[in-house]
């Protein structure tokens, strides 16, 4: 038997051992707090001598003889908890002292200050409301510096829960995640958008690159689709009458994990009737910053980048910086854009920044490869990438005297893409051609080509206003206003291979 084992063996016998005396602590079904425990050590003189009541997880206990503390953490923070036996009984006194690191108890007493000049509660009555089974690893102050006993990443992933109770740091993330998505949704409330719901199965699954999930309805005997994006029903409610809509919901795309990429992930697209790319520029930057203030309290953060460097990011300072694709791969790559003008010569470039051609089959492809490798490592501060080829862009209308090149941009921060906006192609025929040019791509082996969606080219041939339409993908954002370079940190259950 493994230590882990023995233990839970032990904590189990306890359990048995607290029941056979008529105490059973999984039969209680509330405890009321009147307090929490960091408020009140933030608050130490205005609490001094109160009578509170708190519960929370023992973090620590330290036994001396007929007296004990206990360190007993809650969502706020730690407090430290006297117990004397002549305060509560020998038969109660014994049951505390048979408490475990990581059991759920509830205190009550007064406030007192130790002589140590430590914020503590002097108990006259501790509860167990809930018996911990299994040893938690929790982490040790040695000379004032905390050290995190759980910091193995696929443990801390896999069971997330002992994360959140051992890192605080790991909720806070979590908390600061909620406020901003709030943020973002509260900004566009007060900006007119209508909040909907689409659905997640669907039988052709468009509006972005990605390769579905594919589940079977058993009743239809059809197959279906876990949405990749939200852009094709949400353009159908602009169709429909709704002259400005937003989803914030999941969505699902069959590719690699990576620091970021998770194939399951939370994504913002709103869709504005009479509005184009400018006024999607104008929106991201006043979004962002509120945003910003919802997370820090300020529109200025520290962002931190992969390679381990920090700088220091102002939303205010606004208009943010405008570049083309092409002029960012000739400001940062060399390239002239001569040199991209065709195929065989976007080729011979491929050659000098070891790309292999065979790979991006199309003109477009190679440009945003380039994109990627020369430019945006260098992309700290808000910068909009602007005019997209139109080969990567099959739902962006094009650019006026460029042809070739779409009303898209994607929004960077600290090297990382946190946004893609177009000015929306509502041309019906055109429309078709596009989807067209993308099956014939997917039959020459892109299996992230856009399919043909014949009822979203019905629902355009209603008529759809000129319209602005915006992509966030929520997790991405999250990870770069808190200054997190993993992904995973700031989604609850992030996705691992199953254990067997």
């Amino acid at each position: 038997m493994n230590p882990e084992s023995e233990q839970r063996a032990v904590r189990i016998q306890k359990l048995e051992a607290l029941r056979s005396e008529g105490y059973d602590p999984f039969a209680i079904e509330r405890y009321d707090r009147t307090h929490f425990a960091g408020s009140i050590v933030e608050n130490a003189p205005r609490h001094m001598d109160q009578q509170v009541r708190i519960a929370g997880r023992i973090t620590a206990t330290r036994a001396m003889g007929k007296a004990m503390f206990l360190d007993v953490t809650d969502e706020t923070g730690k407090i430290q908890v006297y117990v004397r036996r002549d305060d509560l009984g020998e038969q109660a006194y014994a049951r505390v002292k048979s408490f475990d690191i990581g059991d759920i108890v509830g205190v009550g007493g007064h406030v007192f200050q130790t002589r140590t000049g430590e914020t503590s509660i002097h108990a006259g009555e501790i509860a167990l409301l809930a018996k911990c089974l299994r040893p938690i690893p929790m982490g040790k102050d040695v000379d004032g510096v905390k050290h995190a006993a759980l910091t193995d990443v696929e443990v801390r992933h896999r069971h997330r829960y002992l994360d959140f109770i051992v890192n605080p740091e790991s909720r806070d993330l979590l908390v600061k995640r909620s406020r901003l998505i709030t943020a973002v949704r509260r900004f566009l409330d007060d900006s007119g958008f209508v909040e909907v719901e689409t659905p997640v199965l669907q039988a052709v699954a468009g509006g972005a690159a990605a390769r579905p999930f594919v589940t079977h309805h058993n009743a239809l005997d059809a197959d279906f689709k876990l949405r990749i994006s939200l852009e094709l029903p949400l353009k159908r409610l602009i169709v429909g009458g709704f002259p400005r809509v937003y989803e914030i919901g999941r969505v699902f795309r069959n590719e690699g994990v990576s620091p970021r990429h998770n194939p399951e992930f939370t994504l913002m697209e709103l869709y504005q009737a009479y509005a184009d790319l400018d006024d999607m520029m104008d929106l991201v930057e006043r979004m962002y910053e509120a945003a910003c203030i919802a997370v820090h309290g300020s529109p200025v953060f520290r962002a931190r980048m992969a390679d381990g460097h920090e700088a220091e990011i102002d939303l205010s300072a606004r208009p943010w910086r405008r570049l083309s694709i092409l002029d960012g791969i000739h400001e940062y790559g060399g390239v002239e854009p001569d040199d991209l003008a065709d195929l065989s010569s976007a080729h011979r470039v491929c050659e000098r920044f070891g790309i292999d051609p065979a790979r991006e089959p199309s003109l477009g492809g190679i440009i945003e490869k380039l994109h990627e490798q020369c430019v945006q490592p260098h992309l700290v501060q808000p910068t909009f990438i602007t005019d997209f080829p139109v080969e990567t862009s099959p739902l962006a209308k094009r650019k006026p005297g460029c042809p070739h090149l779409t009303r898209r941009f994607e929004v960077y921060m600290a090297t990382q893409e946190l946004g893609n906006a177009f000015s929306e192609m509502n041309d019906p025929i055109e429309q078709r051609a596009r989807f067209e040019d993308q099956v014939r791509q997917h039959a020459l082996g892109n299996e992230e080509a856009h399919p043909m969606d014949e009822d979203f080219l019905m629902a355009l041939e209603y008529g759809m206003p000129p319209t602005g339409g915006l992509g966030v993908g929520m997790d991405r954002l999250a990870m770069v206003l808190t200054g997190i370079t993993s992904i995973k940190e700031v989604i609850a259950f992030p996705l691992v291979r199953p254990d067997h």
